[in-house]
């Protein structure tokens, strides 16, 4: 189905993709994963004959990829990170007119296009405009575009960017039954647990090859550098493993229980350890060490939480908004302290991102109080804005301008003084890990290091809040770890951070959860909390998130 060797791509003098080598059988899952700016669009921008190789050999479908191009799209599916549907047509216009521009016989047509919608689950949303669908059904009505012509081969970027684990359950069982009709599947993703998707997986970053191989054989690589560390004394063993040149990483999966990655192939020893033992390495552990650089280790520390109760920095009480008829949320109940990290979770169209507005004092509730930093959000909505702070999913920099540009840009927005704007700047970058030099253009940088420089921007007031939306969406799991710690950095300092976020394992680094779904609060406090109320001691966050959504709405039909 596929044949490349030595693929590669280069604008101008500068090179995004090399050294790229690998074939594709009939009916395989092909997955290409990494972090955002690793080539995953390039390249498969290529394998689609949308982009043309700047040197190296390739072939799909039997087409050779630079001179018969359009071979290859016609016979192909497609779907790209961004435009792919007509917002203003309807469910089924969008899927009737990739029908006939793919020359789908008439007699054929009516059968395909019964079969996808039901399959999607969007027979009661034919009539409904596409921009008018959750993230999640636009990108199951994009695949039911791309699979009306039941081409052999589809390409699909980042299918599951941006949509919660429900749906991406949902999308993935539509793909699992174009392979069971002898499909074969390339995708791109930065979510390494759909790697396990895959029959074979090329790791890639910075446009190279860092492995390639079946989910076995790359699990099998990592092996004795990933171990399960236990104890009693769980501040001791972070300050530990966050000093320890040996960890690359580690993540908290409960009160008492650490997983850790190291640089070397050898059991690591911390002495507020009350046991380490190996653990089978998942897709996470294999890109952070296939990843992790020479020299690689220690994360940065963390100053000690402020001892004592906190004062309460969120308070919402009954807060809902309508929108005509419709109620996007729903008598939320909400307080946050000062130093708290929170995640808020819940699939597409739950309410998280309306919620936000109305606590950043963007919009006021419909009905109920809220009170930021200790003014009112409705009526005092300027004083909250100036006490805030906030990281938006695109990173809301100027690509434009220098990192000290945006800086200075982002400080003067906020009120700083100017004769405190160079020892505010130097604090917020360095509270950040920001180390670029200043005069380097944002769109210059790395994901990652563009993630730091908006924290940077967004702390440069020094607020009692911040919000983050999805902050670490794209970014490889080194970059989301060493993140992560820069947010309990602010947050020891007496911050009270608000994450959303589709990742769910990231809800281990909150103190707090907040599960949100049509527009209600179903779940909140600490995740063993919810682990003990739905009855899932140790459960997975992903097992707590569905329980909760499947509990709500077992209600909704008692009911």
């Amino acid at each position: 189905m596929i044949e490349v060797r030595g693929l590669g791509r280069r604008y101008g003098a500068r090179t995004v993709l090399q050294d790229i080598a690998f074939d594709v059988a009939p009916g395989e899952a092909f997955g290409v994963v990494g972090p955002d700016g690793a080539g995953k669009s390039t390249l498969l921008q290529m394998l689609a004959g949308i982009l043309r190789p700047s040197f190296g050999t390739g072939r799909v479908l039997g087409e050779d990829l630079r001179k018969h191009p359009d071979r290859v799209q016609a016979r192909i599916g497609y779907m790209s990170q961004g435009f792919s549907l007509y917002d203003r047509l309807s469910v089924a216009e969008n899927i009737a007119f990739a029908a006939a521009i793919r020359d789908v016989p008439r007699q054929a047509y009516a059968a395909r296009k019964a079969k996808l919608v039901a399959m999607a689950g969007l027979e009661r949303f034919e009539g409904r405009r596409e921009g008018a669908l959750s993230g999640g059904m636009r990108k199951k009505l994009a695949l039911c575009a791309n699979l009306i012509h039941e081409p052999p081969l589809l390409i699909l970027d980042e299918p599951s960017l941006g949509v919660d684990p429900l749906s991406r359950r949902e999308l993935w069982r539509i793909l699992e039954a174009a392979r069971g009709e002898g499909r074969s599947i390339v995708f791109a993703t930065s979510y390494m647990d759909e790697a396990d998707a895959s029959d074979r997986v090329l790791l890639l970053r910075d446009g190279r090859p860092l492995a390639l191989g079946t989910p076995t054989e790359l699990r099998a690589s990592a092996r004795r550098r990933v171990y399960r560390v236990a104890t009693a004394e769980p501040d001791a063993l972070e300050g530990q493993l966050a000093a320890s040149s040996a960890v690359l990483s580690f993540q908290k999966h409960s009160r008492t229980d650490y997983r850790v990655q190291t640089a070397e192939a050898s059991p690591p020893a911390f002495a507020a350890a009350t046991a380490i033992e190996a653990a089978e390495p998942d897709m996470e552990d294999v890109f952070t060490v296939a990843s992790a650089e020479p020299g690689a280790g220690a994360a940065p520390a963390l100053a000690q939480r402020r001892s004592g109760p906190a004062d309460i920095v969120v308070a919402a009480e009954a807060v809902t908004q309508r929108f005509g008829a419709f109620v996007a949320v729903d008598h939320v109940d909400l307080e946050i302290r000062a130093g708290e990290v929170l995640g808020l979770l819940g699939p597409n169209g739950a309410g998280k991102t309306t919620l936000i507005r109305i606590l950043c004092g963007l919009l006021a509730p419909s009905e109920g109080t809220a009170r930021v930093a200790g003014f009112d959000v409705a009526r005092q909505s300027e004083q909250v804005r100036s006490r805030i702070g906030y990281v938006s999913q695109k990173f809301s920099l100027f690509p434009d301008l220098t990192a000290g540009g945006n800086l200075g840009f982002f400080a003067r927005a906020y009120g700083v003084p100017p004769s405190a704007m160079a020892e505010r700047i130097a604090w917020a970058s360095e509270r950040a890990g920001f180390p670029i030099a200043e005069d380097a253009l944002v769109r210059s940088l790395s994901s990652a290091t563009r993630q730091r420089l908006a924290l940077a921007c967004a702390i440069v007031h020094r607020p009692k809040v911040l919000f983050l939306d999805e902050p670490t969406s794209g970014v490889d799991p080194l970059s989301r770890f060493r993140f992560w710690r820069l947010i309990a950095a602010v947050a020891a300092e007496g911050v009270a951070v608000i994450v959303s976020t589709h990742y769910l394992e990231e809800a281990t680094y909150c103190d707090r959860l907040g599960m949100m779904m049509d527009g209600r609060m179903i779940g909140l406090g600490p995740l063993e909390a919810l682990q003990r109320e739905l009855g899932l001691a140790d459960a997975r966050v992903e097992d707590v998130f569905l329980g909760l959504i499947a509990r709500e709405r077992s209600k909704a039909v008692a009911a």
